[in-house]
């Protein structure tokens, strides 16, 4: 019997090896096909495929003007998905993104509701400014992350499969934002930073985006494929080195566990869903830099994405010029020594 079973396990791993890499060069071919359009930003458009990949949403932060929209509908036409954008605005109601009711008069004069759906039954749904919207329109948004799928009326319509919110918002001190509650914020895997261009890539896109010659992406995968290599991730396997890095790195950052720096500087520290984030996420960044299994580096370059919109600063902290990203730098450094 020991022998049948240790065949199967081998059979088993080469199958999955061999998935790994069909994967591997799918990513790859994603990737290529994105920085066609996308110019630069590696990071940012690293992090963004991670969430995807990794099955959550992306929260994309930064100043109006830095191709944020241009990478959502770019990923969405490269992974083959159905995609739909709301501008988010005070005014924004629930119903604007959810769907609603509306009512049907047959010839007979018999009346009834028909649901009408709201751009939320999309595959990757751009919420662009969501910070702009009310608190209540917010919350409708995120519920339908959290659960995938939306009730009206008492009726349950769920949402399609695989479902991914790709959220940009302005950084807080702009006029007219509503900053998310920390439990929201909490409903992305990754928080991403989008910064300005690099010169040479910022000269690129000067030359390349003012003609008449605009590219338009290509899809390279489709939504079945994509669930597929989702499904992949999570069967990858993760070394107890790994898995003990991700644990200590997380509750490092939380007051109260006997680290002295993080009890000084932090106010409250991330949950178990920053772990769980990192497990996902490390796997697939390994898939996305060609290789078949996470490793240390992996969790040192997420620790930003998945840990700064999970915790904040003491007031003295904020008041010393500190920012969450000093304290993540002091804890990766901590956690390498």
């Amino acid at each position: 019997m020991g022998m049948i079973k240790s065949t199967e396990t081998s059979l088993d791993d080469k199958a999955i090896i061999a998935s790994a890499e069909q994967a591997l060069s799918d990513i790859a071919a994603v990737r290529d096909e994105v920085s066609k359009v996308i110019f630069g930003q590696e990071s940012v458009v690293e992090n963004t495929l991670l969430a995807v990949l990794a099955g959550g949403h992306a929260l994309l932060v930064g100043v109006p003007g830095l191709a944020k929209t241009l990478l959502v509908t770019t990923l969405g036409a490269v992974l083959g998905l159905g995609a739909n954008r709301v501008q988010f605005t005070p005014d924004l109601m629930p119903s604007d993104i959810l769907g609603s009711e509306v009512m049907d008069q047959d010839e007979s004069g018999r009346r009834s509701f028909r649901f009408v759906k709201g751009p939320v039954f999309t595959q990757l749904l751009m919420a662009d400014e969501i910070n702009r919207a009310s608190p209540r329109t917010q919350s409708a948004l995120l519920q339908s992350m959290q659960e995938y799928h939306v009730t009206i009326a008492g009726q349950r319509y769920d949402l399609p499969a695989p479902f991914h919110v790709l959220a940009t918002q302005n950084p807080l001190e702009q006029e007219g934002t509503y900053p998310l509650p920390e439990a929201q914020l909490d409903r992305f895997l990754l928080q991403v930073d989008v910064g300005y261009p690099e010169l040479a890539d910022e000269r690129k896109i000067l030359l390349e985006t003012t003609g008449l010659n605009e590219v338009t992406p290509q899809a390279v995968i489709d939504a079945a494929r994509l669930l597929e290599i989702q499904k992949l991730i999570r069967q990858m396997p993760v070394s107890d080195g790994v898995v003990d890095a991700i644990l200590n790195l997380v509750r490092s950052a939380r007051p109260g566990q006997g680290n002295a720096s993080t009890d000084k500087h932090v106010a409250w520290g991330p949950g178990p869903r920053a772990g769980q984030a990192m497990m996902l996420c490390a796997r697939a960044r390994a898939l996305y830099e060609g290789r078949l299994a996470p490793s240390l580096d992996d969790v040192h370059a997420l620790a930003e994405p998945v840990l700064q919109h999970r915790m904040a600063l003491t007031f003295a902290a904020r008041a010393e010029g500190m920012s969450v990203r000093d304290v993540i730098a002091g804890l990766i450094k901590q956690s390498k020594s």
